[in-house]
């Protein structure tokens, strides 16, 4: 091969490598929603290959297993991507000192970032470059082994409070369930509680998911279960609270609506999702009026105190909601969470199910289907 073809493999070596170590360093050790592009952009093709799939299963339970396959394997196809790229980077500019065949050149650049040591070329000219990508090599594996934990205890800590909602909510998580299990078993007074707590965990997840995206598809354990419907059921919760008792709603209803608001927000930015920052209180819903009247059946059931009339608190409700409805679909659509009230209708996946609690008691162990 002659000299000028070398040399422009030696220099294309040199950005391949310095594009790969940009990538490592920025989305391993400074983590930022901008720094994550090549693990965003392997989620979200591994997400659209295998959406299609699941129109080919019948249960939503098979489909829940199929993606759950996304997160972890997207995660797994950037460490090999990493080390794959540098194999070929190095093996460019060893390509250009060794004067060997590029098989030879590549096999050499392989066996020093894997640190085996089993395809040495006896050329001193190239001893530095094996040294550097040996070194290379070990450092880019040790941190992604160390990624790992950091990556676990973000999905644990989100989890945690994912499910102790489960209780407060039904599963799947629908806001106006929120406030009437409240309101039912006397418990409005821990709800300014409870907000604050969502507030927190939506800072949360708006710093770890928009630096480390493949978190957004990484499921709940339980298939019933999903981080996006646990924040849009609060999400909602809080605006209706509001939308219904503007008097006597606590100021941490709004607070929580506004972080919940920044965190989709901040997640749709790390994955390119258009929405409008500054959408007019009165543009429309994708919910339906009909909808918001069903949930506020469910609370007239367990005569939750209204301060306004459902029509107006439709009004206010709408102001509230127009600001995430449309992040919140989007992010369905790429994630798949379980058919739940109140999100965007999606025939394939099945009916919506509704969360509910019959309340058996041992004077009547039967109650029929009545809600408690």
């Amino acid at each position: 091969m002659s000299e000028p073809v070398r040399l422009v493999g030696f220099v294309g070596g040199l950005i391949i490598v310095a594009v790969t170590a940009a990538s490592v360093f920025t989305t391993l050790v400074i983590p930022r929603s901008t720094s994550s592009r090549l693990l965003r952009s392997i989620s979200r093709a591994l997400a659209k290959g295998l959406i299609p799939l699941l129109r080919h299963l019948r249960s939503y339970d098979a489909q829940d297993r199929v993606m759950a396959l996304v997160g972890p394997l997207g995660m797994v196809l950037l460490f090999v991507a990493w080390l794959a790229l540098l194999v070929v980077g190095f093996g460019l500019t060893i390509w250009w000192g060794s004067h060997a065949a590029l098989d030879s050149a590549l096999a050499v650049s392989g066996s020093s970032v894997f640190t085996l040591g089993v395809g040495g070329e006896q050329v001193s000219s190239t001893k530095t470059l094996e040294f550097v990508a040996g070194g290379m090599g070990l450092l880019v594996i040790a941190l992604e082994i160390a990624y790992l934990p950091t990556l676990y205890a973000a999905f644990s800590s989100r989890e945690t409070e994912v499910t102790l909602l489960a209780t407060r909510s039904g599963t799947p998580a629908w806001g106006p369930e929120i406030l009437t299990r409240h309101q039912r078993f006397g418990t409005m007074g821990e709800l300014p509680e409870l907000y604050t707590t969502w507030e927190r965990w939506a800072a949360a997840v708006s710093e770890t998911h928009t630096s480390y995206p493949s978190l957004m598809w990484f499921r709940s354990p339980e298939p019933s279960r999903s981080w996006l419907l646990a924040l849009v059921a609060m999400l909602d919760a809080a605006a209706l609270h509001d939308s219904l008792c503007p008097a006597s709603a606590p100021r941490q209803a709004k607070l929580c609506l506004a972080m919940g608001t920044s965190c989709l927000r901040s997640l749709a930015q790390a994955l390119h999702i258009p929405f409008d920052p500054d959408p007019r209180p009165t543009a429309a819903l994708r919910l339906t009026q009909d909808e918001f009247l069903a949930g506020i059946e469910r609370m007239t059931q367990v005569s939750f105190p209204f301060e306004r009339t459902p029509d107006d608190a439709w009004r206010h409700f709408k102001g509230w909601r127009v600001n995430y409805e449309s992040i919140a679909d989007a992010l369905a659509r790429l994630i798949v969470p379980p058919p739940a009230p109140w999100l965007a209708s999606r025939p394939e996946l099945g009916d919506p199910t509704w969360p509910r609690v019959v309340n058996r008691t041992p004077d009547d162990p039967e109650p029929g289907g009545s809600l408690a």
